[in-house]
């Protein structure tokens, strides 16, 4: 079985964000970046494929030379060799045109990639994928088994969870549950020197068009002052509930 990873660049949830050029673009500078940790899932699920039914796993990522040791540290957790597409990810349909021109070429069985990224949540990038490819597609997957050529997978749905029955070839997109987060692996140092020596072939990009753009960003209001109100004082509390907050 073939396997594909979509990987992410994202920002380390901990990274503090700044805007530049009239709040028009993203500012990189100090900026952490990590796998997305939608895309982690999928890749430990994968690399669990690897190791079980013996799947050979490639990850993937649409972006710049600074992406390269996100798929360096994929590569040492264990995947087999890593494509960058040489395109900066502005669009989530570019971005999908890229990754499925990949498929088709690789003759992949099972695509994964997460649900949406962590940085901008647009959660459109598997399912446009699927729509090109015209490929089967599960979203939001929490849990994945292979057996042979058949696929039973688990995703959540309002309400509730919703397990279906499917065939490779599959693209899913996929969230934690795919495995749990106690089992996400942490490169050791013979996987990080290993994957010095595992290919990363870059792709130039097909042509594809850029149907949105960022015009400014916002942060969100930031909270106010926190008053405090004594316990034994609940004339006070409930007059600033009722007046002030207005909650009752």
């Amino acid at each position: 079985m073939k396997i594909l990873v979509c990987i992410s660049h994202v920002p380390d949830t901990t990274s503090k964000i700044n805007f530049s050029n009239g709040d028009s673009e993203f500012d990189t500078n100090g900026v952490q970046y990590v796998i997305n940790p939608n895309d982690e899932f999928g890749l430990t699920r994968a690399i669990w494929f690897q190791e079980q039914q013996g799947a050979t796993v490639t990850v993937v990522n649409v972006g710049g030379p600074d992406t390269e040791p996100t798929l360096r540290k994929a590569l040492a957790i264990g995947a087999n060799e890593a494509i960058r597409v040489n395109a900066n990810p502005t669009d989530g349909f570019f971005v999908a045109k890229q990754l499925a021109e990949v498929i088709k070429n690789g003759g992949y069985d099972l695509v994964i990639a997460g649900k949406e990224s962590l940085d901008y949540n647009g959660g459109m990038v598997p399912g446009m994928i699927a729509g090109i490819l015209g490929s089967n597609f599960l979203n939001s997957c929490t849990a994945i088994t292979v057996d042979g050529s058949n696929v039973k997978a688990v995703r959540e749905i309002d309400g509730g969870k919703e397990t279906v029955s499917t065939t490779l070839p599959l693209i899913i997109g996929g969230q934690k549950g795919l495995v749990e987060e106690k089992d996400l692996r942490i490169p050791n140092m013979r996987g990080i020197m290993t994957a010095r020596t595992k290919a990363l072939t870059i792709l130039e990009p097909v042509d594809a068009p850029v149907n949105t753009k960022a015009v400014k960003f916002e942060k969100p209001a930031p909270k106010s002052a926190v008053k405090l109100v004594s316990p034994d004082n609940l004339d006070e509390l409930i007059n600033l509930l009722h007046n002030e907050a207005k909650v009752i």
